[in-house]
């Protein structure tokens, strides 16, 4: 059964096109092209196809794909040309590129680019490409299903990162189900909630969501400067109408790559379109760590109730003190704490508190198998393992955190 919204009246109408200096250099875009249209599709040259879009013949295209290469980005202008064409005839377009620079790839999208797809092609990503911009919303509004997120920037959200302290600490863990908890919070009028992995290298809130990753995340990331509220809308992805991620990028690529600058701007950006920015936040402690946690409201720490979070923890306290850098904002967040009847385990918190000096103000117990299953069914806990003790503890969270918010909001307001 072919589910493909592309709208075929006539058998024998070209509904599509490929746009390159030579189509056949890029096999699998013809194999991917066949397999959604038929022989619904034509090829054009770039010499050809600003003349063919503007003809009366063209009205019936819905979208081209423009393949290129590295080789091709001597031809910008031209492309430019082709893809301002088509969007004038009201034609969606495909940038298709194989190792092109993301300079060059950040224009071809702010000239009027859609959607965007590495060469060689993912299984199934043109497709799924297809089927975004023909059914996609006009920017400013980002496509949520049946709802529409229109960008604001009338908002002042709050910022809420959360590191891991030590490796599987549960960060993500936390930050993912704290985002969708948030997101979920009022069912009249929820907040609107976006979730940014910051874990360049190794953010997994993408496969805790079953979301894919796309170019476009580190076609943002590299060039803040020019960021809109369009092309950084364009960058998210929606998970169950509610929840806005940007996830980590397709590759990894180093931390220091992008700069302090560039994630004031994305934090900034986000807040003032989002009621709550959650930020999974890298292990490693780099140059823009501080920024974050100078824009943060509150800052969660994951630890657990052993020597290398101890250890680590004692670091992190030195290096922020010695910096004069605000580590009051921190609040510690214990994982896989000891239950309720565990004497024992409860003195041990003690001791940790009081030889590292801090305080662990949230002790979260132990879900168990079902977190890590839930997580690797790509769905938030409340979806998965609603009475899950963990889940119980983390809405309690976000609901003394949104409370909080709003009574805050009420005393300004006042």
């Amino acid at each position: 059964m072919n589910t493909s919204p592309v709208v075929q009246n006539d058998p024998s109408q070209i509904v599509a096109c490929t746009i390159s200096r030579d189509v056949q250099n890029f096999d699998l875009l013809i194999e991917d092209m066949e397999a959604a249209l038929g022989d619904a599709w034509g090829d054009l040259s770039f010499e050809d196809a600003a003349a063919f879009l503007s003809q009366p013949d063209a009205k019936s295209l819905q979208f081209v794909t423009i393949a290129m290469d590295v080789e091709d980005e001597d031809n910008l202008p031209a492309i430019t040309e082709v893809i301002t064409t088509a969007k004038a005839a009201g034609i969606k377009v495909i940038l298709i590129a194989e190792d092109v620079s993301p300079t060059a790839l950040h224009q071809l999208l702010r000239e009027g680019g859609d959607e965007f797809v590495p060469y060689p092609l993912p299984e199934n990503e043109l497709a799924r490409a297809i089927e975004r911009v023909l059914t996609q919303k006009e920017a400013p509004e980002a496509s949520t299903g049946n709802k529409t997120f229109k960008a604001t920037g009338d908002r002042s959200g709050v910022v809420i990162p959360i590191h891991g302290i030590a490796g599987g600490t549960g960060a993500t863990m936390m930050a993912v189900n704290m985002a969708w908890e948030l997101a979920n919070i009022e069912k009249e009028a929820p907040p609107k909630v976006c979730l940014l992995d910051l874990d360049f290298q190794f953010g997994t809130a993408s496969t805790y969501l079953d979301l894919p990753r796309r170019e476009a995340v580190l076609e943002m990331l590299t060039d803040t400067e020019s960021m809109d509220q369009e092309s950084f809308l364009q960058a998210l992805l929606t998970y169950g109408d509610k929840l806005h991620v940007l996830t980590a990028p397709t590759d990894m690529i180093p931390l220091d790559m992008i700069t302090p600058e560039d994630i004031t701007r994305v934090i900034e950006m986000a807040r003032s379109n989002f009621d709550y920015v959650i930020i999974d936040m890298p292990s490693t402690m780099i140059e823009w760590s501080q920024t974050v946690l100078e824009l943060a409201h509150v800052y969660f720490a994951m630890i657990e109730l052993d020597m290398r979070s101890a250890q680590n923890t004692l670091r992190l306290k030195r290096a922020l003190q010695s910096e004069d850098l605000p580590f009051e904002k921190i609040r510690f967040v214990m994982n896989r704490a000891p239950g309720f009847t565990d004497l024992n385990g409860k003195a041990r918190v003690k001791r940790l508190s009081e030889n590292l000096g801090i305080s662990v103000e949230i002790l979260l117990p132990d879900g168990g198998k079902p977190v890590m299953q839930a997580a690797d069914h790509g769905a938030p806990m409340s979806e998965t393992i609603p009475k899950n003790a963990l889940r119980k503890e983390i809405l309690k969270l976000a609901k003394s955190i949104h409370d909080i918010n709003k009574s805050d909001a009420a005393e300004a307001n006042a």
